[in-house]
């Protein structure tokens, strides 16, 4: 029966892409147009409040902060034509051809007040402490200053930028979007509503976000004040869909309805036999097993955290669970494309685990009272999610006895749960903010408003700010790879493997950026092309008639 469901919701589908939007072809030359399909709605687009990759993936279309991204993955000039660094502070000359889609200029109060906002301990950000470099803004979040005292001014187009400590990574760090600028007198207009619709949202990036149909379809169409404008060749960014659903996504592309299909383990093979070519892409994201560590959960004890971590196997689970290409096994939270000091961290600095049998990992819950506990496990409404659940169900059933709970949510009741702390082991996973190790470090950090499973440990916290502060590219690592044997001995979590995606792009469809930072993919270069067509073969002259 649930076969036949699926296939009914996936023919409606369908019918719906072939009827009443018709309009929404893969690529149109002619309009420089393309439709794509998002997996989840994006739960927010309110910078101050968005963590999710689906909202960064839009902010990143419409809006833009002092630096961003190039086609290569560089660093270049945004907001700030230009800017000059020193180990006690940063100067960034704002460009006078940048434009609000108002028509209004983007100015250095405009970073002062967005950053002010982010600080003010009233709003709690969840990335606020992603500005801590910048002096006094862990005072300011703490409430022990107030939020004029945090390091930022503007003066004329300049905005100038104190820092708490030196901080090697400070540049790279302004492409986020927590970094965005916010102009005042529109969020103070908007009041609850900033970021909740088209209309409530101001935008300076290459695109503007046109329309949105909440849990259907939105629309970016290009930003006629962006100031290169110019170099954007894409008219239009369609997102006609919105489905979790791998299958569905898979014959969307065949029917040539989006321009890009987001593969999963049991679309990927069914691609590759119908001879489409299959596109992979190692994605810089780690995903893990959070614990919850508040007073009162048996995953708040070291012994049931280690107990959990001596079942799991990352060879097993990329290879027989996620089965997706460009999925890595992994041992550590620290992902292989990290630089150490002259290599990959993950070869300067490597780890082996110690096995742990059944039997001790049996003593370790005895030792913890763990009985006939029962943990709830919380994750997606996905196929993936629930392929994930089952397979962690099984494992923690049959090698330690444990009942597990499977929570499915919808992705923004997901976040909801996550945040407050309503679950026990949680399936997520962590993408890197900017380049630089200290992205996945401080996830973990006891300040760190992404840090839901609340997890404290002084000498993390202790070990961490040498890696934010030192300039030394030596004592940074052997920083870092302290921090590694801390997470391996008091397993705040579960590394389960580095993330990778499979998906189909369309012939037609060039210049899309796949990247570790920043929006992924980023379609600001992308155009449509005309289609090839295949020369017709040479008429040969036909054989006279033998007389």
């Amino acid at each position: 029966m649930k076969q036949i469901v699926v296939g009914l919701v996936v023919l409606l589908l369908m019918q719906v892409a072939k009827g009443t939007a018709a309009e929404s072809f893969a690529v149109d030359v002619e309009a420089q147009s393309i439709t794509i399909a998002l997996t989840q709605e994006p739960p927010n687009l309110n910078s101050l409040r968005t963590t999710d990759l689906v909202s960064f993936f839009v902010l990143g279309h419409v809006n833009e902060g002092l630096v961003r991204y190039d086609r290569r993955g560089r660093l270049v000039p945004g907001v700030a034509e230009s800017w000059d660094i020193s180990p006690n502070s940063m100067t960034f000359t704002i460009r006078a051809d940048a434009r609000w889609n108002d028509g209004s200029p983007v100015l250095a109060e405009d970073f002062v007040f967005g950053w002010q906002r982010m600080n003010d301990p009233s709003v709690a950000a969840p990335y606020a402490s992603i500005m801590y470099p910048i002096l006094n803004a862990e005072k300011v979040q703490k409430g022990e200053l107030p939020v004029k005292a945090l390091g930022v001014r503007a003066e004329g187009n300049q905005l100038i930028v104190d820092l708490q400590t030196p901080c090697g990574y400070c540049l790279a760090v302004m492409a986020h979007v927590a970094f965005f600028p916010i102009k005042q007198s529109f969020y103070e207009a908007q009041a609850d509503k900033y970021g909740a619709e088209p209309e409530h949202l101001l935008y300076n990036g290459p695109f503007v976000l046109s329309n949105w149909t909440h849990g259907s379809r939105l629309s970016m169409k290009k930003n006629p004040s962006y100031w290169q404008r110019d170099d954007i060749h894409l008219n239009e960014i369609n997102v006609g869909y919105i489905t979790a659903d791998n299958r569905t996504r898979l014959n969307l592309f065949r029917d040539e309805q989006i321009a890009v299909a987001r593969l999963g383990a049991e679309t990927v093979k069914d691609a590759a036999q119908s001879g489409l070519r299959l596109r992979t892409f190692v994605s810089g994201g780690m995903a893990y097993l959070g614990f919850n560590h508040r007073p009162g959960r048996l995953t708040a004890k070291v012994q049931a955290r280690q107990a959990i971590a001596s079942t799991f196997d990352s060879e097993e689970f990329v290879n027989k669970i996620i089965a997706i290409p460009g999925y890595r096994s992994t041992q550590t939270f620290f992902p292989s494309w990290i630089q150490g000091v002259d290599g990959k961290f993950v070869d300067e600095y490597p780890i082996s685990k110690q096995p742990v049998s059944n039997a001790k990992a049996r003593k370790l819950l005895a030792s913890v009272d763990a009985g006939s506990a029962s943990l709830t496990l919380l994750t997606t409404t996905s196929p993936t999610g629930t392929k994930i659940a089952e397979y962690l169900q099984g494992v923690l059933k049959s090698e330690l006895g444990l009942d597990v709970k499977v929570d499915q949510q919808t992705f923004k009741q997901y976040l909801s749960r996550r945040d407050t702390g309503d679950f026990d082991m949680v399936v997520s996973s962590w993408y890197p903010d900017f380049d630089d190790i200290v992205t996945y470090a401080d996830l973990l950090a006891s300040y760190n408003g992404n840090n839901g499973g609340r997890y404290k440990n002084d000498q993390y916290d202790a070990v961490l700010k040498t890696l934010q502060s030192s300039l030394d590219r030596g004592d940074r690592m052997n920083a870092a790879a302290e921090l590694q044997s801390i997470i391996m001995a008091d397993v705040p979590l579960i590394p389960m493997a580095e993330t990778g995606s499979a998906y189909l792009q369309h012939a037609q469809l060039k210049g899309v950026v796949r990247r570790v930072l920043g929006a992924d993919p980023d379609y600001t270069y992308a155009r449509v092309v005309e289609a090839k067509t295949k020369p017709k073969p040479e008429s040969k002259p036909k054989p006279k008639p033998k007389s």
